[in-house]
């Protein structure tokens, strides 16, 4: 048994079935938990750095997007340029 570091509430899970640093998600208020001890066992808040890191994956590819359009814009300024040219 464990108890969650959020809502207190008493957790089944055997010690002997996960390790330190295995994620588990607490039923009664489903916070996402990570194992911190073993002997005795104990959990604490997982870190969320899993989520912001996809955050910043998908921020990276809107500027690929962006930049991919801007150098659409670029080709055709050179078009309407050489068309003043001739």
């Amino acid at each position: 048994m464990a108890t969650c570091p959020e809502c207190d509430a008493e957790i089944e899970v055997d010690e002997f079935d996960v390790d330190k640093g295995d994620l588990i998600s607490c039923p009664d208020c489903g916070s996402n938990l990570e194992v911190s001890s073993t002997s005795p066992l104990e959990l604490e808040p997982a870190d969320d750095e899993d989520d912001d890191d996809d955050d910043e994956d998908e921020d990276d590819d809107e500027e690929k997007e962006d930049d991919d359009f801007d150098d659409g814009e670029d080709a055709d300024d050179d078009d309407a340029t050489e068309d003043f040219d001739e």
